[in-house]
């Protein structure tokens, strides 16, 4: 599946708000390109019989949760147009999005992603219809369309064509378990400042050494986590 256009689908009661996003860089290129194919489902065009796709929960409290028959009509009709799709409902409950599942990803599936909104959804169609609940962080969002941009955003970077160059993703942050080595362009010198000599010297396997060396440094000084993740 790794040599097809890949396609996303996301669902949400804000689809401007994707679509908008994908006007733009390296995802309007992939698109361009026929590499990728982006679309958004607008959740209201399958409310119930009194035009609501929400209610107030069951038991109390504050909010709306979004109804369980909207979301199930919307998510059927996105699986008939996108075959050997996986469904994810953004959701802090998710497991953690890294890299490695955004490559993985990238070569093997196609996403049907739900963008939840207000207080959460109908539990009943997370059971009938999602395979997996993903999160991109431990902090609270007003709905899940910005992170459905950030996932389309990472996943379309990995898909082979997108970047203008082949080699464009693989040494940046968490490419290969590092964060990535500092930068520099001209002038060569900044407030007084020089660029590394190295940089400057035209050696390419010396550079190649120092950029190694900078990305472990960087690594264990800011997120030495990683570094005892790659050595477990």
């Amino acid at each position: 599946m790794s040599n097809e256009i890949r396609q996303i689908c996301v669902i949400s009661v804000f689809p401007e708000i994707v679509n908008d996003f994908i006007q733009y860089g390296v995802l309007k290129r992939g698109q361009d390109k026929s590499l990728i194919n982006i679309e958004s489902i607008n959740l209201r065009d399958f409310s119930d019989k009194n035009g609501y796709v929400d209610d107030k929960p069951y038991g109390g409290g504050a909010g709306m949760v979004l109804q369980a028959q909207p979301l199930i009509d919307a998510t059927r009709y996105a699986k008939s147009k996108i075959k050997n799709s996986k469904c994810i409902y953004l959701s802090p409950k998710g497991k953690k999005v890294d890299q490695e599942l955004i490559t993985d990803t990238a070569n093997n599936d196609n996403l049907i992603i739900i963008a939840g909104r207000y207080e959460g959804v109908d539990q009943r169609f997370i059971d009938l219809e999602i395979d997996e609940e993903w999160s991109i962080g431990d902090y609270i969002l007003s709905g899940g369309e910005v992170a459905a941009c950030v996932l389309i955003d990472a996943i379309a970077r990995m898909i082979p064509g997108v970047l203008g160059h082949e080699d464009s993703n693989k040494d940046e942050s968490f490419s290969n378990g590092y964060l990535e080595y500092p930068h520099y362009t001209r002038p060569e010198i900044v407030e007084n400042i020089s660029a590394p000599d190295v940089l400057l010297s035209g050696n390419h396997e010396e550079i190649r050494k120092w950029r190694e060396k900078q990305a472990l440094l960087v690594t264990n000084d800011k997120r030495s986590d990683l570094i005892k993740k790659k050595l477990s």
